[in-house]
């Protein structure tokens, strides 16, 4: 019996004894039991308890008390009661949970409570025991069954009979059975450590003697967890150590279990994981809401059918900060008069937070006092009243959001007043007046980002930014960063974000934009600096979302205002090609936009691969893991001016190896996109990353007759480009224009020397018919290169002019070859029937006939057949009909009738040169006039022949050569326009200088004339 004062001095002692020797004895091995003692008792009887507790509690004198230690100390405090651990215990984890305050050595609960600590050794085992055949299948019966309380004792015997000879046992419960066999869940309390290599020594010897079954341990208590106390920090660092009595040889793994997911702890960016033989250990860098949950170390253990966890958990508690947006409405108060009194509402928005903040606002040059409205979740407001008049002041209101760590953080906005007569941009749509010189924010409608539109210094609104993304997309963004921050292994993190990506590029309507663009690029741009390993599900999705970005729908989307120096098709081609170089696959899918070939390499040919219809074969004696690619749509979106203003002609193909080569060939066959025009060169370019633009470095075109060829030396991105203007040969227009301005002076005065000379030349039916053939020739090109000098500019001059000028240089071209064939025809029939005279009418006919309507049907009829547009009979570049290719073209209504007649031309002239040879040499005197006239005419068209017709030959060696031939190809090309741009003045030599009849008439009749003057 104790007085009153001795019981206010009364402390209330938990007391946890073992009695061993026994009680439970299965084996060689003795079990233990342990008993719990709650004694409110005085501090003076502590000494001698070990007597005052053993003669009411233990009745069997065969048993001792082994170890008694005092565990808890407690006292009453008003009506609770305050418990303190002794050195070497703590509170179990099921009070830490319940009572979040008592991971620490003192601990307040209701009165009459009888939690106790344990020591900090002691150990709690969770086990799930799957039982094989029908042994204890009554154990699934109900429970107030004789069968199942038979079953379940039989069962619960068993297992004690084995675990109870550990050191320090104290209970073994089932708690359940479920079916899938027969698995019986249970509980079992060690007070004191146990030897990991004990308990599954045991849990083996258990299943090896007793029972046919396999079994599933969990323990808490084997390994110790060292938190920093909560809460912690928001941004700050802070180390997890796990420790272990005995080393277990194994690895250990982390968890993190947070509301929504359970992650793997990996080696990250905010992460470090080492371990010892006896630890392992967590610092975690610049801690965020992402690291706030529960935190598991865990030690695996098997052996045979026993598998052991050993486990410790402990909750971390994050004080968090907020990422503040703040607003003004009105953006811009608008001042009518310096006298008025505006009112102006700023608003605070966060997320939506478990973090109680407190929120305060602050004001400068603001007298008015705030008032604060009510909001929404995560959305804080206040009005408050500025004064108009005062340009000097600069009202500024700032929120500032303070956790429980008393961390803060704080967001402000100056209030920017149009006073009177300030220019501004007036309000438009959803833009507000604003003052000029500033930017209006607006935030986007259900989605992410913002809208900016700045009013410039003059008020002028301009082009409104939009940097909204979708929302879907956005999220898929913000996980890309955070793949590898060590929350899960970073390529299941990225299978995750790449699946995800999928899915919302699927739908190109949704993020059919530069800024949802810009985000995707970036999306692709993230995971490829991860160091990533994806799987064959994750490559797949990668090609899916990268071959919708290249969707034709999109096209607009990928040009924007990007103040960024890298273009968005570079950053996609770059991390592209990072992503499939790393991926370890062999037959990649199809997509739309983007095929993948691996070729087989380790044959001794070259290794060759096709992607839509592009030839990629890479001859090198060190190939390595080669990949190639290539891309639709892709080329369209590099800059336009990044190589001499040329424009790509082909898919982009990518060929890539994972380490670097020796001297490497690589021969691209590439469909064109477009045809190539005559003599419009090609560019064999890869993308120089360094300077971000096409390069031709190490590239080679193999010409005109493999135009679609390129061949490179090394590995890259390549693309073939092709100019926008034909190549130019020099001086060749000057050469033109000063070749038909002559011709031009040197036709009009070979007409006029005709029309002086007429009278007194044509004496002979031959002469007749040789002056009228030349008199229509110079005509027809008279008319003929008029036009062409009129029509020499074709940009400056109407689309009904262009088509006139054609049909006539059409037309008058045609008409002088034909003229040219009537004289040509005349002359083989004099060369061969010397004698024999053709009648002036019956030539005229014949000439008027061939010289005229020919060439008129052939030019209606083209005209009609191709309707006369634009592209088809004649092409608005050149005022000229149409090349098309090899006999296709408008071009070749010319061609063919003109080949023809120098076809026949050269043969008159080769007949001529054979009479000549072979004429006999006594020749009737009587016919001396007529042969001499006809040797005249022979020796005339001799002379003309080749001005007419082989001079020609070099217009079809232009039509046949592509300037990119080289230097053979210019030459025709000179040669061409020197023969014939300079016609008219060999014309004029021929027929009227270099013939003695006309020079002898002309000379006659200018001393008549001479004469007549004197």
């Amino acid at each position: 019996m104790q007085t009153e004062e001795n019981r206010n001095r009364m402390w209330t002692f938990i007391l946890l004894y073992i009695l061993g020797q026994n009680i439970c004895q299965a084996t060689e091995e003795y079990s233990t039991q342990m008993y719990y003692v709650k004694l409110t008792i005085d501090e003076n009887a502590i000494d001698n308890i070990t007597q005052l507790i053993q003669k009411p509690f233990v009745y069997d004198t065969n048993l001792q008390v082994n170890n008694l230690t005092i565990t808890t100390t407690c006292q009453n405090v008003s009506n609770s009661t305050e418990c303190t651990c002794k050195p070497g215990y703590r509170w179990s984890d099921s009070v830490c949970k319940s009572y979040q305050t008592c991971c620490r050595e003192t601990c307040t609960f209701p009165q009459n409570s009888s939690h106790m600590c344990i020591l900090n050794t002691s150990v709690a085992v969770n086990g799930s025991l799957i039982l094989k055949g029908n042994t204890y299948a009554n154990c699934l019966t109900d429970k107030s069954t004789i069968e199942f309380q038979t079953c379940n004792d039989n069962l619960t015997i068993q297992l004690k009979s084995v675990y109870s000879t550990l050191t320090g046992f104290d209970t073994l419960t089932i708690l359940q059975y479920s079916v899938g066999s027969v698995i019986a869940t249970f509980q079992m309390i060690i007070a004191y450590g146990v030897s990991p290599k004990d308990l599954i020594i045991k849990s083996s010897t258990l299943l090896n003697s007793s029972l046919s079954a396999s079994l599933d341990l969990v323990t808490t208590g084997v390994v110790t967890l060292s938190m920093p106390n909560n809460p912690v920090y928001y941004d700050s660092n802070h180390s997890l150590t796990c420790t272990l009595q005995k080393d277990l040889d194994v690895i250990p793994t982390w968890q993190l279990n947070t509301t929504n997911n359970t992650f793997q702890i990996t080696n990250g960016t905010g992460a470090v994981l080492t371990w010892t033989t006896r630890s392992t250990n967590i610092e975690l860098k610049r801690i965020t809401e992402l690291w706030a949950g529960t935190y598991t170390c865990d030690y695996f253990q098997q052996l045979n059918s026993t598998s052991i966890r050993h486990q410790a958990s402990a909750l971390m508690d994050v004080c968090l900060l907020p990422k503040i947006n703040i607003f003004l409405d009105p953006q811009f108060p608008h001042c009518k008069s310096d006298s008025d009194i505006l009112t102006v509402t700023t608003t605070c928005q966060i997320e939506s937070s478990t973090e109680n903040y407190n929120v305060t606002w602050n004001t400068e040059k603001i007298l008015s006092q705030l008032l604060p409205k009510n909001g929404s979740s995560g959305v804080y407001t206040v009005q408050t009243y500025v004064k108009c008049g005062d340009r000097n002041a600069s009202p500024k209101v700032s929120c500032n959001f303070v956790n429980r760590c008393n961390q803060q953080r704080t967001a402000s906005i100056n209030i920017n007043i149009i006073q009177e007569n300030d220019p501004f941009c007036e309000a438009e749509l959803d833009w507000q007046d604003t003052k000029a010189g500033f930017s209006a924010v607006l935030q986007c409608k259900g989605s992410a980002g913002l809208r900016t539109r700045n009013c410039t210094t003059g008020s002028k609104w301009e082009k409104e930014v939009s940097a909204c993304v979708n929302q879907i997309l956005n999220n898929v963004l913000q996980s890309s960063i955070i793949v590898d921050i060590g929350l899960g292994t970073k390529d299941d993190n990225a299978a995750n974000v790449l699946a995800l990506f999928s899915n919302v590029t699927n739908n190109t309507q949704s993020i059919n934009s530069f800024s949802n663009m810009n985000a995707s690029v970036h999306v692709l741009l993230t995971l490829s600096q991860k160091q990533l390993n994806p799987n064959e599900s994750a490559f797949k999705d990668f090609l899916v979302s990268s071959s919708n970005l290249l969707e034709k729908s999109l096209g607009n989307s990928w040009t924007g205002d990007n103040n960024e120096n890298v273009s968005l098709a570079e950053k996609y081609l770059k991390s592209v090609e990072e992503l499939i170089n790393v991926s370890n696959i062999t037959n990649a899918p199809k997509q739309t936009n983007i095929q993948v070939a691996v070729p087989n390499c380790s044959l001794p040919t070259n290794c060759i691969s096709t992607v839509f219809n592009i030839s990629v074969a890479l001859n090198s004696q060190d190939r390595g893991n080669v990949k190639m690619s290539a891309f639709k749509e892709l080329e369209q979106y590099f800059p336009t001016n990044s190589y001499l203003g040329e424009t790509p002609n082909s898919h982009v193909v990518s060929a890539t190896t994972e380490r670097s080569l020796g001297p490497a060939t690589v021969e691209i066959t590439f469909p064109l996109l477009q045809p190539r025009p005559r003599n419009v060169i090609m560019t064999c370019v890869y993308w120089n990353f360094n300077t971000s633009t096409w390069s031709s470095d190490g590239c080679d075109w193999k010409g005109a007759t493999n135009e679609g060829q390129c061949v490179c030396r090394h590995l890259s991105s390549f693309a073939i480009l092709m100019s926008k203007k034909p190549l130019e040969i020099t001086a060749l227009t000057e050469i033109t224009y000063a070749g038909l301005s002559i011709s031009v002076l040197s036709l009009t005065i070979t007409l006029v020397i005709e029309l002086i000379v007429w009278s007194h030349v044509v004496k002979t039916n031959t002469l007749y018919l040789r002056h009228t053939a030349h008199v229509n020739i110079s005509l027809c090109l008279l008319v003929a290169d008029c036009c062409f000098l009129a029509s020499s500019n074709p940009r400056e001059i109407t689309a009904i002019w262009c088509v006139t000028f054609v049909v006539v240089k059409h037309f008058c071209y045609l008409s002088m070859f034909f003229w040219m064939l009537c004289l040509s025809c005349t002359l083989l029939h004099q060369a061969v029937y010397l004698f024999h005279n053709v009648s002036k009418k019956n030539y005229l006919r014949f000439s008027l006939v061939v010289g005229y309507v020919c060439p008129l049907l052939i030019v209606v009829i083209t005209f009609l057949t191709n309707n006369g547009d634009e592209g088809k009979y004649y092409t608005s570049e050149t005022c000229w009909l149409v090349y098309s290719g090899l006999l296709k073209g408008s071009i070749y209504t010319f061609v063919i009738p003109v080949g023809i007649i120098v076809f026949v031309n050269v043969f008159s002239m080769l007949v001529v040169i054979m009479k000549l040879l072979d004429h006999p040499k006594n020749t009737e005197k009587s016919h001396e006039k007529e042969k001499k006239a006809a040797l005249t005419v022979m020796r005339s068209v001799i002379l003309l022949t080749p001005i007419f017709g082989v001079t020609w030959i070099f217009g079809f060696a232009v039509m046949l050569l592509d300037l990119t031939s080289g230097p053979v190809a210019y030459a025709a090309n000179y040669a061409f326009t020197l023969l014939n741009a300079f016609q008219g003045l060999f014309i004029l030599l021929t027929t009227c200088l270099g013939d003695k009849l006309t020079r002898e008439a002309l000379l006659k009749r200018l001393k008549c004339k001479v004469s007549a003057l004197n």
